[in-house]
């Protein structure tokens, strides 16, 4: 029977497809090796769907492997229906996203857990089929030919070597922790649960890729309880490397599904580390250009000039930022290149922030007069004379009775002093990343109610947001020190998105606040307490040092302290999660609001600016 033949009955209904598989085996097709038609991923396609038993499962193969070697694509195709069929595929796609989520090496990973699928499909779609072995056989044999090199240079890629070795010539022998992986990993062959897979793949990461792993980030029980929701919240742009969507999650865990039941090596793409050494990458001026357009599209253009940005980059991307860059603009809204997704979709994210806007005048107004009020009251009270007791100065008639008839009589004067009257300005920074997504419009009301009290006192004062994408920390300006009071309802325009790196953002905001002549300066913090900056390493690209976890709390902590020395108060205002409330506390220590009630903004943070305004009053 010739390919086209064999094939034919496998686009027929459900019912009765099964019976177009001959159970010897499966057949050569008769393809020129580099047609990669539609017709042939259709019926690569199929094999998948005939082994799953159900023609719903939408799992992407790559079909272009099929140029290189028929043999691995068919097989692929044959593992990823079989492992449908005898397990939760997605339980297991699952746990590769929340293990990357707490940093684990991708490629690494998903390696081990290939090997995991494998060694767990064979025997049982063989027992069905007896023509896969001799399939698996081809598949392996062309994959030592075509990617030996590569899958040595690896320790996983040792361990598949072993692995197809030991099927290929019926024994293997190699290094100690090779052959206690390869054990591992055969045991396999009898289970029927996926958690089985799980717990192995999870055990060799652990001992062979970073043994460090369980003491930073938790046991495997502990990496299982990450929640949707956070999974969500995380930004997975840099791993899918396409634009910006709404699904990026259910896309990630898709492409996890897929590279799961794979044999074939990666070319184009080195692999993603999360930790190591920094190291330095010069980038062209083609490529950097490049990623200077993708930030205008994306960002809006910058208001810099490009030489006054460069210096910029140069004085304060330095230390833990060296090889990040800052990219300072209006907005998306405010100055774009044109109108794409990106400009559409910060319009629909906009105008969910105005229609809660206009949802909530009542409770921001009264919200606004309070803290209004508040902020008046402490400005007032810093203006105030205040009389001390004093050895000299107006002499208080009512202390005289004391000269002569005590020992010591003590200050018997009164001088009048006037109180701190400094003039301060104020800076508002608002983590812009996408773990706010959810609570976008609260984080962007919150921004404009402190905005309008300060403008009803004439404080000068500066909003702007912030976020990070690729190497790049973008901040966005919403409104300027000395704007007229009709640009704070700009702020309706914050959109959230990608990663954020909250050092760099807060050194930046910073070194501008301090370049400002009033005497009083006060940073606030609108943040969820939680800095995360993954960027997937890039070839030709600078990869920064993945900042989260301690690592980035810790840098965070040391630009507040490095304010707070230069005489800055700043004020974090937590609008997380309570469980990151230990990290927003290392970051700020106890000049931090936590707002559980947007109800009761104005109160809580009235409470802590009369607090700045009166007890740090020295520092002004």
């Amino acid at each position: 029977m010739d390919a086209g033949g064999y094939f034919s009955g496998l686009i027929q209904a459900r019912g009765d497809y099964l019976d177009g598989i001959n159970q010897k085996g499966f057949p050569e097709e008769q393809y020129p090796e580099n047609d990669i038609s539609v017709e042939a991923e259709n019926r690569i396609k199929n094999l998948m769907w005939t082994v799953s038993g159900d023609y719903r499962l939408d799992t992407k193969l790559d079909v272009s492997s099929y140029s290189r070697s028929k043999y691995i694509a068919m097989y692929d195709a044959v593992k990823q229906g079989a492992f449908a069929r005898f397990f939760d595929q997605n339980v297991l796609a699952v746990y590769l996203v929340k293990k990357i989520y707490y940093g684990a090496q991708e490629r690494s990973l998903t390696e081990i857990a290939q090997l995991c699928v494998d060694a767990a499909v064979c025997r049982k779609i063989a027992a069905e089929r007896p023509g896969v072995p001799e399939l698996r056989r081809k598949a392996f044999s062309d994959l030592l030919e075509l990617s030996f090199r590569r899958m040595a240079s690896s320790l996983p890629g040792r361990i598949k070597i072993a692995m197809l070795k030991s099927f290929l010539d019926g024994e293997y022998t190699g290094e100690k922790k090779i052959m206690e992986a390869l054990s591992k990993i055969t045991s396999l062959e009898t289970s029927e649960n996926v958690m089985d897979l799980v717990r192995v793949t999870d055990e060799l990461y652990n001992t062979l890729n970073d043994q460090s792993f369980e003491k930073k980030h938790g046991d495997l029980e502990h990496v299982l309880a990450v929640t949707m929701e956070e999974l969500q919240e995380f930004d997975w742009k840099d791993f899918l490397e396409e634009e910006m969507t709404e699904d990026l999650l259910e896309r990630y865990l898709n492409r996890m599904n897929s590279q799961v039941t794979s044999l074939q090596e990666e070319e184009d793409q080195e692999d993603r580390p999360r930790s190591g050494k920094h190291r330095v990458v010069l980038i062209d001026e083609a490529a950097a250009a490049k990623m200077y357009s993708y930030m205008e599209l994306n960002y809006g253009k910058s208001y810099l000039p490009k030489r006054e940005q460069e210096r910029l980059n140069q004085r304060l991307c330095r230390g833990a930022h060296a090889d990040c860059s800052l990219y300072l603009t209006d907005g998306i809204l405010r100055n774009p290149v044109l109108s794409n997704a990106q400009y559409v979709n910060a319009k629909r994210h906009a105008e969910k922030n105005r229609t809660l806007f206009r949802n909530s005048r009542n409770m921001m107004a009264r919200n606004i007069e309070q803290l209004t009020d508040e902020l008046k009251r402490s400005l007032n009270r810093r203006s105030e004379p205040e009389q001390n007791a004093s050895w000299s100065g107006d002499i208080v008639p009512r202390l005289l009775w004391k000269v002569g008839r005590t020992e010591n009589p003590g200050k018997l004067f009164q001088k009048t002093e006037k109180r701190n009257t400094s003039q301060f300005v104020v800076d508002i920074l608002m983590d812009a990343s996408g773990s706010q997504r959810r609570r976008q419009s609260q984080v962007a009301l919150q921004a404009y109610m402190i905005s309008e009290a300060l403008s009803n006192n004439g404080v000068p004062h500066r909003i702007t947001g912030f976020c990070s994408f690729w190497d790049y920390t973008i901040l966005q300006r919403f409104r300027e020190y000395d704007a007229p009071r009709e640009e704070n309802l700009r702020i309706l325009d914050f959109v959230t998105s990608s990663n954020n790196r909250d050092g760099l953002a807060i050194r930046a905001v910073g070194d501008s606040l301090l370049q400002r002549q009033e005497e009083g300066k006060i940073l606030i913090v609108l943040s969820d307490g939680k800095p995360n900056d993954i960027i997937v390493n890039r070839p030709n690209c600078r990869n920064p040092k993945p900042y989260c976890g301690e690592y980035a709390v810790k840098d965070t902590a040391f630009e507040i302290r490095k304010l707070r020395s230069s005489g800055v108060c700043v004020l974090g205002v937590f609008t997380g999660r309570e469980k990151e409330l230990m990290a927003e506390k290392k970051i700020f220590g106890r000049d931090f609001a936590y707002i559980r009630n947007i109800e009761d903004f104005s109160k809580v943070v009235g409470r802590y600016l009369r607090k700045l305004l009166e007890e740090d009053s020295a520092n002004f």
